[in-house]
């Protein structure tokens, strides 16, 4: 099986912590191999935290599911098709542990982002329970998942595959 192949993680390379999150949650759901490419004697704790990120680790080396989450909903168009200007912003993917779901926000400010269970590639409108990936909290059982999202941030869940009961 081939792998996506991004070059280098960034993280501790000049970003915001909001970017950091964002390059690394991407980065892991790719797939890609995690090369971390700057000084580790200068990495700060929130750094370090981000690249230690169990959800995001467990979902990029991943031993029984192999395919990299996908985008699902595109860029800001109404209709969040393709466009050229405008990155992916919602990306899902497939993991022995559940489904992994990012929300990316490309914007200069912060901005409302909602995944319902409904679009996501693997999920059914159910209640489904969910589990912040930051945090490692259990947010409990969601027919869908808001939040407001910080300029170049990546809200990252982790929703479980089964509906609750």
């Amino acid at each position: 099986m081939g792998h996506n192949d991004a070059d280098m993680l960034e993280v501790g390379n000049n970003l915001s912590d909001a970017e950091a999150r964002s390059h690394f949650a991407l980065w892991a759901a790719m797939k890609s191999p995690l090369l971390i490419g700057t000084d580790l004697d200068k990495l700060s704790q929130s750094n370090i935290d981000i690249l230690k990120n169990k959800h995001l680790l467990a979902f990029n080396q991943d031993d029984t599911v192999g395919p990299p989450a996908k985008p699902y909903k595109w860029g800001i168009n109404p209709d969040w098709t393709y466009n050229s200007t405008d990155p992916a912003e919602f990306w899902a993917g497939d993991s022995k542990d559940g489904v992994l779901v990012l929300m990316l926000n490309t914007l200069g400010e912060t901005t409302s982002k909602t995944a319902a269970w409904s679009e996501v590639p693997g999920l059914d409108a159910s209640n489904h329970r969910v589990t912040d990936v930051w945090t490692g909290d259990d947010l409990g059982c969601l027919g869908e998942y808001k939040a407001d999202v910080v300029s170049h941030d990546t809200a990252a869940i982790l929703v479980a595959k089964e509906p609750c009961t």
